[in-house]
This record gives C-alpha cells, sequence and structure tokens, in this order.
C-alpha cells in the first residue's frame, strides 16, 4: 500500500491522517548549497512538504546522453536534504512543467522536430518521456516512500486541461510511472474550470485544482468534478512573475493570508506557489506568446514567502500565523534576514570586443541560405550571422520571418540598429558604404516559450535576408553558448567609450562571503558572471534592475566579475549592493 493513500474526504500517511502544508520550491533555482537553509525556513513555517518541478531539457540535455545530476540538478541530494529535514515532498515531473522556465521544461532536441505532436500520445513523444523515465526513475527509487525515502506523491503532466484532451496521452504517463516502479499517489492538477478539470484528469488518479483567491467557488468546482476524495489546492499563487518592460508584480500579504486560512478552514490541503522563487541564472528564463512574446526576466522573486536571496517576507510571517491557527508550527524562532556584502564597488577595466573574437570562441558553419539557431544546435545564448553586402548604396534590409527574438545589426563592425520579436520587426534602414561591406546580425535567444502551442518556436534568423530586393547569400553562421570565457582576451580598457558588444572583466576583494546584489547603472543589456557563475541576463528596461549573486559563488579574497555588455557603454564601474531592486510594483 503506498504511504500516502486517499479517503473520502482527506489523506491518510502510513494510516493516520494527514494535510498537505506544502510549498513550491525548485531546486535548480537555488544554488545547492543554499538548499539545507530554504528547506528548514519551510519547515520552521509550519510546513510539512515541499514541491517541486523537473526540468526535463536540463536533466537531459542530449538525447543519446547520460541524466545529468549535478550541481544544481543535484535532485537526489536535494531529495536527502529534504528527508533529513523531516520534510516529504511532491514530485511534478511532467514532462512538461511550465513553470516560466526555458521551454516549458521540454528538450530542444525534441521540440526542434516540428512532426512530433508534442504532448500527446504521438509514439514519437512517448518514446522519448519513456526513454528519459528509464533514466531517471531508478536514480530517485531510492527517495520514493515505498523505500522510506521521502517522496509521497508523483503529478502526471501538468495543467494538461489547458492544453489538450488526449486522455491516452495521460493513462500512458500514469502507466509509464506505475509500470517503472511507482507506487506513490499519483495526482493530475488543473486550473478550477469544468472544461480543464475533465480534460486534464483521470479514473483513479487524484485530480487537484491551481488558483489563487476565489477559494471558495474554486474548490466548489473541484467537489463538482470529484463528489468525494481530498481537496487539493496544487498551486495556491500567492505572487506572480515579471516580464521584462512590465511591473514587478506583487500580492498584498494579507490578502494571500486570508485566502490561505480559507483553504485551510475549508478542510482542503495546499500547495503554496510559491514558497521560494529563486533565480533564472544563466539563459533557463521561459517566455510568454500569446499577441507578442514577452520573455521573462532572470529573478524568479515571485513575491514568495522567501525572497530571493531567502529572507522571510511580509508573507512569510503572515503565513506561519495562519498555518499556527490550523496545524501548529515548530517551537523554534522564526528565521531572521541573512548577512549581506558590505557596497562594493567593482572597477571594470578589462575589455575585449565580441565581433572580432567570434571566430576563436567557436567555429562556424558556413551556408548558402541562413539556418536557424536550431539547425546550428544551439537552443540557447546567441548566434551572430556574418556575410557581406552586395553594394554600396541607401537601402532598406529585409528579415523574412523576423528574429528569434532580438538582433543587433552591424555594418562595417558599425551598430546600425536592432530589430524585436516582441515588436514584430521585419526590417531595417542602413546606409552601405562600401561594395562588400560586412554584415553582422548578433541574435539573441530572450527565453523559449512555455506555454501553448508556440513551445518549440525556432530562433536565430528564421528565414532569407534581402538588401533592396537582392537576396543575400554565403553566410557564416556562428553559435555562441558562451559556456566557458576562458578563452576570451581581455586588455587594458582606455578612457574613450565601448562603443560595440564587449566582454567586459573586473576583480574585487571579499572579507566574509554574503548574498549580495550586482546593480548596473550605466549599463543597458547583457549578461553577468561572477568567478565563472553565470548570474544571468540584465537589461535597463527593467523591472529588474539588480541581479542576485548568491553567497556560495563569493569567495574569500579576490573575486572576478564579467560583463557582456551588448550595447557599448561609457561605464566602467558596477556596485554590489545589500538590497535587491526589482523594479516598480503592481498589486494585484
Amino acid at each position: 500500500m503506498p504511504a500516502l493513500t486517499t479517503t473520502s474526504d482527506g489523506f491518510l500517511l502510513h494510516g493516520e491522517p494527514f494535510r498537505i502544508l506544502s510549498g513550491a520550491l525548485h531546486y535548480f533555482r537555488v544554488h545547492p548549497d543554499l538548499w539545507a537553509d530554504r528547506l528548514r525556513k519551510a519547515r520552521l513555517m509550519g510546513l510539512n512538504t515541499v514541491e517541486t518541478y523537473l526540468p526535463w531539457n536540463h536533466h537531459q540535455p542530449d538525447p543519446d546522453g547520460p541524466l545529468v545530476l549535478d550541481g544544481l540538478l543535484d535532485l537526489p541530494r536535494f531529495l536527502r536534504l529534504a528527508r533529513d529535514e523531516g520534510l516529504r515532498v511532491l514530485l511534478r515531473p511532467g514532462p512538461f512543467i511550465c513553470a516560466e522556465w526555458d521551454g516549458g521544461g521540454l528538450p530542444d532536441w525534441l521540440t526542434s522536430d516540428t512532426d512530433i505532436r508534442l504532448r500527446s500520445s504521438d509514439p514519437r513523444f512517448t518514446g522519448a518521456v519513456d526513454r528519459y523515465l528509464d533514466l531517471l526513475l531508478p536514480a530517485l527509487r531510492p527517495y520514493m516512500a515505498a523505500a522510506g525515502g521521502p517522496v509521497i506523491a508523483v503529478q502526471v503532466e501538468n495543467e494538461y486541461g489547458a492544453y489538450g484532451d488526449d486522455s491516452a496521452y495521460l493513462k500512458h504517463l500514469a502507466d509509464a510511472f506505475r509500470s517503472r516502479g511507482v507506487e506513490e499517489l499519483l495526482f493530475t492538477c488543473d486550473q478550477a474550470d469544468p472544461e480543464h478539470l475533465a480534460a486534464g484528469s483521470l479514473p483513479g488518479v487524484l485530480v487537484a485544482s491551481t488558483f489563487g483567491s476565489r477559494v471558495e467557488r474554486c474548490l466548489g468546482r473541484l467537489r463538482e468534478h470529484r463528489n468525494e476524495g481530498p481537496l487539493f489546492c496544487a498551486e495556491f499563487w500567492i505572487g506572480w512573475f515579471d516580464h521584462w518592460g512590465g511591473p514587478h508584480h506583487v500580492r498584498d500579504a494579507a490578502d494571500a493570508a486570508a485566502d490561505l486560512d480559507r483553504l485551510l478552514s475549508a478542510g482542503a490541503s495546499v500547495n503554496i506557489y510559491m514558497f521560494h522563487g529563486g533565480t533564472n541564472f544563466g539563459f533557463a528564463n521561459g517566455a510568454n506568446h500569446k499577441h507578442a512574446y514577452t520573455p521573462t526576466i532572470t529573478s524568479y522573486d515571485y513575491d514568495a514567502a522567501l525572497t530571493e536571496c531567502g529572507d522571510p517576507g511580509p508573507k512569510y510571517h503572515a503565513f506561519r500565523e495562519v498555518i499556527a491557527r490550523h496545524a501548529g508550527v515548530p517551537d523554534e524562532p522564526a528565521p531572521v534576514p541573512g548577512p549581506k556584502l558590505p557596497p562594493t564597488d567593482v572597477e571594470l577595466d578589462g575589455v575585449a570586443p565580441l565581433l572580432p573574437l567570434v571566430g576563436t570562441l567557436t567555429a562556424s558553419v558556413r551556408a548558402d541560405d541562413l539556418v536557424t539557431m536550431d539547425e546550428l544546435g544551439q537552443r540557447t545564448g546567441y548566434a551572430l550571422y556574418r556575410t557581406t553586402l552586395p553594394a554600396a548604396a541607401d537601402g532598406l534590409l529585409h528579415f523574412s520571418g523576423g528574429v528569434g527574438d532580438r538582433a543587433q545589426v552591424f555594418v562595417d563592425g558599425a551598430p546600425v540598429g536592432v530589430l524585436e520579436r516582441e515588436r514584430h520587426d521585419e526590417t531595417l534602414p542602413v546606409r552601405v558604404p562600401r561594395c562588400g561591406a560586412t554584415l553582422e546580425v548578433l541574435v539573441e535567444n530572450m527565453g523559449g516559450v512555455n506555454y501553448g502551442p508556440r513551445i518549440g518556436a525556432p530562433k536565430g534568423l528564421l528565414g532569407p535576408v534581402s538588401f533592396s530586393g537582392t537576396g543575400l547569400r554565403g553566410w557564416d553562421c556562428h553559435p555562441l553558448a558562451l559556456d566557458d570565457l576562458s578563452a576570451v582576451p581581455f586588455a587594458p580598457g582606455g578612457d574613450a567609450a565601448v562603443t560595440v558588444p564587449a566582454f567586459h572583466r573586473g576583480t574585487f576583494e571579499v572579507d566574509t562571503p554574503a548574498d549580495a546584489f550586482l546593480a548596473l547603472p550605466g549599463w543597458t543589456k547583457g549578461q553577468a558572471w561572477v568567478n565563472g557563475f553565470h548570474l544571468g541576463r540584465y537589461w535597463n528596461r527593467g523591472p529588474q534592475h539588480t541581479l542576485y549573486v548568491p553567497a556560495p559563488v563569493l569567495r574569500p579574497g579576490a573575486n572576478e566579475l564579467v560583463l557582456l555588455e551588448l550595447h557599448g557603454t561609457t561605464a566602467t564601474r558596477a556596485q554590489l549592493t545589500d538590497t535587491p531592486d526589482l523594479g516598480p510594483e503592481n498589486t494585484w
């Protein structure tokens, strides 16, 4: 018998009544050396369970390679730490996770095959899922409740009712878990909409719902769909995520706590989304594309109970009070904010222009006709496309099909304009100074769409490029993953402004490592690394104006900061501050 079972109105754990009091905590968005701290704070708030998605695309970046289970992806270590803290775990392996994560967690080697019907019983899709589970589940078996581990339940797909109605696909997934030894409780979750609940659920599998307000109405819809069994809100939304160019979303703590109290008063179980959001480090952020493409920012603070740096926020204390009224909380003091690095200036005195370096950083692919980043075998980072222009003239560059997702255009090394998928840009007027002038197009993947039918949309240059009606051919295409910057030859910077994309390097001293926030006044857009750890994307468009620097990436003594600034700058200095700036707030 599974450790967690259901009754007509609740859960039993090892035969005893059990209410799931869970909080979402994505291990892949938190530095591994901070997992234990975040888990302890979950327990101290009164939670007995944590929930996490599993990002298939990062665990299996190569369909024929081994499973990646180290660093930020060391899920077994995370599960051991949860067990040691006395917490249970809800696993949500997808295969689709949404999560404002690049591609919704689906691997690019899968989504780039446009013949495959994603999230369906198409055997090409289910076959890939099966091969993934064949690798994943044996590694997780020691952490399942049946083996004495912390995992008490596993989700089948993720809000599938908002996407499709292929019940054979859902049944295949449930059978895939069972046939590979998963004895634990299985559940689905969908928004509290009758059609979504009907399309996304399975007979014999627990049905949960997702919502952030209108508690009585949403629980009522869940009960209308299943007239008995536990009431479980698998995502109780207490905040929201942000897009570049938008506001920083927040929710009043008292309002969220009042709805949590309504949930618990109704006897429901809950998973707070998010208990701790964390950060989209590196190139991990996703994007939405409804009427226009809108990429998600680097921070995943989510206005959660714990802030991005793990400090208790207003919701932490408000929720702890609510939980104490319904289930009790540990008789230990609530946690306090952690130490922060004293404000520190960083002088960036090393410079290396990007475009001349591209040939040394990566091999080129020669093509008469343009190829996408997907065809270059790259789904994150950048690609540089280079060719020559046929005439000296004023004319119009036309990019058929647009760009994916943002392109900077240069003629003989001089910047001449930017095109963005957000604006549906396809044309750019340019002046060509000479016949045979070099055209360079630096394209940035701003994040894969994570929700809806546009998952897997290609990146790079998406069609032929012409100048004043003449098609351009003979392209050198350079994929730029930027995984290793050790080959970048920095030279001392001068007094003149840097007007082209360039790497900038500086060092700074640290006495005792502590959390910090990187502020970049005078810089426009790019990427940041501290001691080789990729903090993520910055952009003065906002709303976010600082990047979180976790204490474990710093070290006593000398530390290194590297920026890739895409638009040129007169700035030579960055600042490490003790306060985040996530932008002007919009309360919902």
